[in-house]
């Protein structure tokens, strides 16, 4: 009689070719959940060893075939990942799978899905400090994930065909050539695909000496706002604020007492930045916040205007930003590793240090309140995950969700502003861009999530002298279901 895992292993080798019909399709939402699993346990796995990690995501009875090194249950393979992969040797074997090559067949029992056959190419190579990670090979992959209490494990692996390196040297990504070119140590990357954070991947080191992990924490500048402007829908949708209200009720800033314009200001005005205030009162000589326009007549990008109704919201309903974001979005998002300020639980051995435009470490400073507007520290998973919260609607009725993404006010053509995002038109298939940038010294980063397809990018970098990084990702490498970001 065969055994379970025969039958699994046979069945993991016929499935490309007798169920071929049964191939997930790569925007379906298994897929996508998949293809995160694999890109998970890789980076935090194999090439960050987080070996606690392995430990949860691995099945108790785990069976690993390799074509050179023969079987290995779990407790081999734990002490082959220590010994040869997570030893410190200074030489660190990297694990990267070949773009597209991913399938996907499911595996269901009495009709209820159990597990999922997935397939695939990956290349190998060796990192040492201070050298260019060498390709030392390439194998094909093929495992089965099963659900346990409606948690992903990995429970059979295969793998085989292991190859020697090809003519020339493949090198890990063009990308790590790029960020050392442009002097910007270290660069997050996160896909977003139909609603689903895919990909996580961080390149290059936190300070040009220490590899950059795959849960770097950066500071990610203004797109601290998109933060703040959900953490208020959200107090809108429980009732407890209104987006037309006035916020002299609960705050009148000291600088504007004598003019009575401050009554016109409402969580509306502010989340499209009409309030008429300048960005910030200490880039003028007087260090004093004024009016520059009538509150609502025009748009004008304004950090104080964010500050103004953190204040107001506080007084009113007597909380802190950081309770109410942890409440309202943090925790319904699975935001786990996100904070306005160095607080305790900041890990700073993890901090991607930041860097001018001729490759020079800026001294860092440490920020201990919240601002609402900037100095956010948070991980491209945890970014990646409140875009994903955001584009399946955000955790708030269809009608706030919708006013969100309205015009509130022109910027130029196909270029509008709405609550907490700038809005881009134009696109292909009457597609719309929410987006949203952040620049500070040594901080680039950049958010785009297109809500018609629900797709989207996120871009971290902790370095000055970003633009060409940027034009090589928008113009060459990012696509939305075939179409380039940028428009044609």
């Amino acid at each position: 009689m065969m055994t379970k895992h025969l039958i699994l292993t046979l069945a993991t080798l016929a499935a490309p070719i007798l169920y071929s019909q049964a191939q997930v399709d790569k925007s379906a939402p298994l897929f996508l959940e998949l293809k995160k699993q694999d890109s998970l346990f890789f980076e935090r796995g194999f090439n960050q060893c987080d070996l606690t990690y392995l430990e949860n995501t691995i099945a108790s009875d785990l069976r690993f075939y390799h074509d050179k090194s023969g079987f290995q249950d779990r407790n081999a393979f734990f002490d082959n990942t220590r010994k040869y992969i997570c030893s410190d040797s200074g030489k660190k074997p990297i694990r990267k799978p070949e773009t597209g090559s991913l399938s996907l067949f499911p595996l269901y029992e009495n009709g209820n899905l159990y597990g999922a056959i997935q397939s695939g190419i990956h290349h190998f190579f060796i990192r040492e400090t201070g050298k260019e990670d060498v390709w030392t090979g390439t194998a094909k992959f093929t495992n089965v994930w099963t659900l346990d209490d409606n948690v992903w494990k990995l429970s059979e692996v295969l793998s085989y065909d292991h190859r020697e390196p090809q003519s020339g040297n493949l090198k890990l990504s063009s990308l790590d050539q790029l960020l050392k070119e442009n002097k910007v140590p270290a660069m997050g990357l996160g896909i977003i695909e139909n609603g689903r954070l895919t990909n996580i991947e961080v390149y290059g080191s936190l300070d040009t000496q220490n590899k950059a992990p795959y849960n770097s924490i950066f500071k990610v500048a203004s797109l601290t706002k998109p933060v703040f402007a959900l953490t208020i829908l959200k107090l809108i949708d429980l009732g407890l604020l209104d987006l037309d209200e006035p916020l002299y009720k609960y705050w009148v800033d000291p600088d504007l007492k004598e003019d009575m314009r401050y009554k016109k200001l409402t969580p509306r005005l502010i989340l499209s930045h009409q309030t008429g205030f300048p960005n910030w009162r200490y880039l003028d000589k007087a260090n004093r916040l004024t009016f520059e326009f009538e509150p609502g007549t025009r748009y004008q990008y304004s950090g104080e205007g964010f500050e103004y109704l953190r204040k107001a919201i506080e007084q009113k309903l007597g909380n802190t930003l950081e309770d109410l974001a942890n409440e309202h979005l943090f925790t319904p998002a699975g935001m786990k590793d996100t904070r306005f300020w160095w607080d305790a639980s900041m890990d700073e051995d993890r901090y991607a240090r930041n860097f001018d435009v001729n490759g020079e470490e800026i001294e860092t400073f440490k920020y201990y309140e919240a601002n609402s507007a900037a100095n956010l520290l948070t991980t491209v998973e945890d970014y990646g995950l409140f875009l994903e919260y955001v584009v399946n609607g955000a955790g708030i009725s269809e009608k706030l969700f919708s006013e969100m993404q309205k015009y509130q006010v022109k910027l130029k053509e196909n270029d509008y502003f709405g609550l907490g995002w700038e809005i881009l038109t134009g696109f292909q298939n009457g597609e719309h861009a929410l987006i949203h940038t952040g620049k500070d010294p040594g901080v680039s980063t950049l958010a785009v999530i297109f809500p018609k397809s629900r797709n989207g990018y996120l871009i971290f970098m902790n370095g000055d002298s970003a633009g060409n990084v940027y034009e090589e990702l928008l113009t060459k490498r990012l696509y939305l279901g075939g179409e380039l970001w940028n428009r044609r």
